[in-house]
């Protein structure tokens, strides 16, 4: 092996896929793979996930579509919620791709450039549903949708959607940001607009609030074997971690045993002292990491040359990346994202053909 890398199993994440596929039915699965598929390499990624039966792929922004496109050709539809000027929206609509729409001016910069490329647009229109983050407010979303529908008779954009995000802070909230979201899918249908796909849930409520699921699911975390913070773990909910990031061990001294892992390669020196690490002689706590290599605390026979698995949970002793991200308080994503695109990738498990 090389003396880091993240190993990446195709198979868990097929078996992954599977199981989200069973819990969210009938809803469709939309695979996320923003900041390359959680870090595990988008390449790899979205072929297995289609030949697994992935039909619809989010990309956050149009340059992550353009390489999902690249990936697995037309064979799939690829979602892109962030367009934030008119180049992403150029490259959105060259890509084919289904582009997010969260307010007037980006509405009508879409149809302006799809007017001039001849095309014609697929759109999913955002109501702001609670959380925030963008999408149209509900006093304003009556409007919005009926220039949505003008839009669309022109035949310069397709609402092909209608979507929104949960803040998932309380049940209670998500109950009203639901009853919002129904209300916009209402008014839209109003207007005359007749989308295909409503979509509103992500990883959590798509397991745990069937209501929520509507038409189609946007799950990430999940289909890598990463669970949400402070919720069950990936065996109760029947998922696997699909990556583990190994080292070796560098040296041994009166300090400890030296992986050649550290902060440069995506592991936060905040996770000092918070965590072990599993050796060959079982695990050890991590006493310190610094830009280039960790120190942890040594074991009978040590040597450099030895396999370390830092986190994972393929063995099924490691800690997996939620358990590293709650101890210094953020999520399992955070600390699978950070690991630096210099680590290898190392893929087992069946390739697609």
């Amino acid at each position: 092996m090389n003396v880091t890398e993240l190993v990446v199993d195709l198979e868990a994440l097929r078996a992954n896929i599977a199981t989200v596929q069973r819990a969210v039915a009938p809803a469709e699965l939309m695979l996320v793979v923003k900041d390359d598929a959680y870090g595990h390499g988008l390449d790899r990624v979205v072929p297995t996930a289609h030949a697994a039966g992935v039909r619809w792929f989010g990309a956050f922004d149009a340059r992550t579509g353009a390489a999902v496109r690249e990936a697995v050709g037309m064979r799939a539809r690829v979602f892109v919620w962030l367009a934030g000027n008119r180049d992403d929206v150029e490259l959105a609509l060259a890509e084919d791709l289904d582009v997010g729409v969260g307010d007037r001016d980006l509405l009508e910069d879409v149809a302006a450039i799809a007017r001039l490329r001849r095309a014609v647009a697929r759109v999913h229109l955002k109501i702001d549903s609670g959380l925030h983050r963008n999408g149209v407010r509900p006093e304003e979303w009556p409007a919005f949708v009926e220039r949505a529908a003008e839009l669309q008779t022109s035949g310069v954009v397709h609402v092909a959607g209608l979507w929104s995000h949960l803040a998932e802070a309380s049940d209670e909230e998500d109950d009203h940001a639901r009853a919002v979201f129904d209300r916009a899918c209402s008014q839209a249908i109003e207007a005359g607009l007749s989308p295909e796909w409503r979509h509103l849930a992500a990883s959590a409520a798509s397991f745990a609030r069937p209501g929520f699921r509507q038409d189609m699911v946007r799950v990430g975390a999940f289909c890598y074997g990463i669970r949400p913070g402070g919720g069950p773990d990936e065996t109760a909910l029947g998922l696997r971690p699909i990556g583990s990031l190994r080292t070796r061990v560098v040296s041994v001294s009166e300090h400890g045993v030296h992986l050649a892992v550290g902060a440069l390669d995506g592991l936060p020196s905040a996770l000092a002292g918070r965590f072990s690490v599993t050796t060959p002689a079982g695990q050890r706590v991590v006493r310190r990491i610094d830009a280039d290599q960790t120190i942890v605390d040594p074991w009978p026979d040590s040597a450099p040359g030895q396999i370390v698995e830092v986190y994972g949970g393929l063995g099924g002793t490691t800690s997996t990346a939620t358990d590293l991200a709650e101890s210094i308080g953020t999520i399992g994503e955070e600390i699978a994202v950070r690991i630096s695109p210099s680590v290898p990738r190392r893929y087992v498990g069946t390739l697609p053909v």
